[in-house]
């Protein structure tokens, strides 16, 4: 079975605190993809070829998934943290001749990539987030509607070794449950056998179940408290923001997804997508249809 995205060039970069494994190819401006839990680089698949017609295209594991390092976590969560996690996007990035950059990010990668717009403006030249809102809104709006769709936030985020041993008794039937779960059929129909597989691969590596529980432990203390100093202070994204959701996706149980990133971007846009979670495979010609203008600077 060939491996998804293999026509892309594989590099391991260094990171600011972990090397990060990305896949590079492309010709056009700068964009970087960040993909979401339980998932890796590999979620782009559908869409890259697509993309990489129009841009430079930088597909990366995020640290602590795929085939990037693990750190060892710190008590505060903040190796863990999009902070963190941003910093290595943006020390790859350079690295590979990047000083200005667009960023479109799923999942956890869109708030490394909202996280990297507000610590880092000057970088980010203009910003899509995938089925998102911004961690302080989750927090805070969460009823109990909203925690039964997205209750491995406070799960995950439970001290060691608790979620890291239940979901290892049996981490193909957590990952395929989650993935089903979060989709618009809600089964696996939707995902390509190979990149299921690099999935399944992926979160059964030794480390990796651990390293994603830190992401979350990072998202209910760090994250939060970084997205809260924010709101206080007034800080907001600057850069031109494009905000897709899925029409049966986590944020379609929040409130309107748009009016909260209002409030938190100068310039934003965005709908809905005709699917569940995962935009980029359930539904990758309506997502390219909206990534590729605005990202073009057509939008």
């Amino acid at each position: 079975m060939n491996e998804p995205l293999e026509k892309f060039e594989p590099r391991m970069v260094a990171g600011a605190g972990a090397d990060i494994f990305v896949r590079v190819g492309g010709d056009g401006p700068p964009l970087l993809l960040l993909h979401g839990y339980p998932q890796t680089h590999v979620m782009w698949h559908r869409l890259a070829p697509v993309l990489a017609r129009h841009f430079r295209l930088v597909i990366a594991d995020l640290r602590g998934y795929g085939r990037s390092s693990m750190p060892q976590n710190d008590r505060d969560n903040r190796v863990y943290s999009k902070r963190a996690m941003a910093a290595d996007l943006v020390a790859v990035m350079t690295a590979l001749g990047h000083e200005r950059f667009a960023v479109a990010g799923h999942d956890r990668g869109g708030r490394v990539g909202y996280r990297m717009a507000l610590d880092v403006p000057a970088v980010v030249e203009r910003l899509a987030v995938l089925d998102i809102i911004p961690t302080y809104d989750m927090w805070t709006g969460m009823d109990g509607k909203l925690a039964l769709k997205v209750y491995h936030w406070p799960f995950l985020a439970q001290a060691p070794p608790m979620p890291e041993r239940l979901i290892e008794s049996d981490t193909r039937f957590y990952l395929d449950w989650t993935l089903a779960s979060w989709t618009k059929s809600g089964d696996l129909a939707c995902f390509d056998e190979a990149a299921l597989a690099a999935y399944r691969t992926a979160f059964a590596a030794p480390g990796r179940v651990h390293a994603a529980c830190n992401d979350y432990r990072a998202g209910a203390t760090f994250d939060l408290a970084a997205d809260r100093e924010d709101k206080s202070t007034g800080r907001r994204i600057a850069c031109p923001t494009l905000v897709l959701w899925g029409t049966g996706g986590i944020p379609s149980e929040a409130a309107d997804s748009l009016a909260i990133w209002q409030s938190w971007c100068d310039t934003v846009e965005g709908r809905a997508i005709d699917s569940g979670h995962f935009l980029a495979e359930e539904n990758p010609s309506e997502t390219a249809a909206a990534l590729i203008p605005f990202f073009s600077g057509r939008a």
